[in-house]
């Protein structure tokens, strides 16, 4: 029983790195209804620029608010820049058009900054720590109450202030939002720099678990079974459908995979979040299309 806790909980925190970069996604899809492919690549221009600055001297804490100054103005010009002049065309055509975007921001990441494997130390130890008979990762369980205390701000934000009320309503009913005032532009410009800095906080806590390598970028197709189970449409959706791909994995490694050789951490995930296409296509905690006939 103690290996079964172990295994779960140890999946259910590394969960919680695949919901913060699925929650990037989530706020830009809500708010305009765009899937930004960019946002793997976002999280990796921010945590190269963090480890970029840290490394030439710069304090850590200073490097920080240079590295979510960065990635707030770079957010600022891609809705600028990318999404306002592509502003009602398909839905195909913004999606390649923040795919193309993702090979530039990496394209100019290497330019700028190398394409070298940096290690990031954020000073957390990956150590194993014993609850009773339970070990866990003291990096994981860091990682999770970061993921915690990000989604209380964002909740708080988006469902306590003015501005998220605006935003609420602009995924509801643009058409709406807009007769009664709300600048939709506004709207956008503060969703993008808030991906940009959720995608901050991601990069640093993926790169210091990997290492800070062009390869980083490709953890945004970790998320895309958790926006599937989750919902592309709810915060609390990406949680729990990073809660449940993590220890998904965990469980089936460990139970599964002995049976089979190994190697179903790459795709069963990806089973999963098929089985949930064909049962609840909208996930968990989306929004269901209701299309009147």
């Amino acid at each position: 029983m103690n290996a079964f806790l172990e295994t779960l909980i140890g999946g259910l925190l590394a969960g919680t790195l695949y919901s913060l970069v699925a929650i990037g996604f989530v706020l830009i899809y809500k708010a305009s209804g765009v899937f930004n492919f960019a946002q793997g690549s976002m999280l990796l221009f921010a945590a190269l620029t963090f480890v970029s600055l840290h490394e030439r001297g710069v304090p850590f804490a200073l490097a920080l608010l240079l590295a979510l100054l960065v990635m707030v103005v770079a957010a600022l010009l891609i809705e600028r820049l990318v999404l306002r002049p592509l502003v009602n065309r398909s839905q195909i055509t913004l999606f390649m058009a923040t795919l193309g975007l993702s090979f530039i921001i990496e394209g100019v990441a290497q330019g700028l900054m190398g394409a070298q494997v940096r290690a990031l130390d954020l000073g957390i130890e990956d150590v194993p720590l014993f609850l009773g008979d339970i070990m866990v990762s003291q990096f994981d369980l860091v990682a999770a109450a970061v993921a915690a205390v990000l989604v209380a701000v964002l909740a708080l934000l988006f469902d306590r202030t003015r501005l998220g009320i605006a935003l609420r309503a602009v995924a509801d009913d643009t058409r709406a939002a807009l007769s009664v005032g709300i600048n939709l532009n506004r709207i956008w410009q503060v969703v993008w720099a808030v991906a940009g800095s959720v995608g901050l906080v991601a990069g640093l806590l993926w790169g210091a678990r990997q290492g800070v390598q062009f390869s980083l970028s490709l953890v945004v197709l970790k998320a895309l079974p958790v926006l599937i189970i989750g919902g592309f449409t709810s915060i609390g959706g990406a949680i729990a459908g990073g809660l449940i791909v993590g220890a998904a994995e965990s469980l089936a490694e460990a139970y599964i995979g002995p049976l089979i050789g190994g190697g179903i951490t790459t795709w069963f995930a990806y089973a999963l979040a098929l089985v949930f296409l064909y049962i609840r296509p909208a996930g968990l905690f989306g929004d269901r299309a209701i299309e009147r006939v």
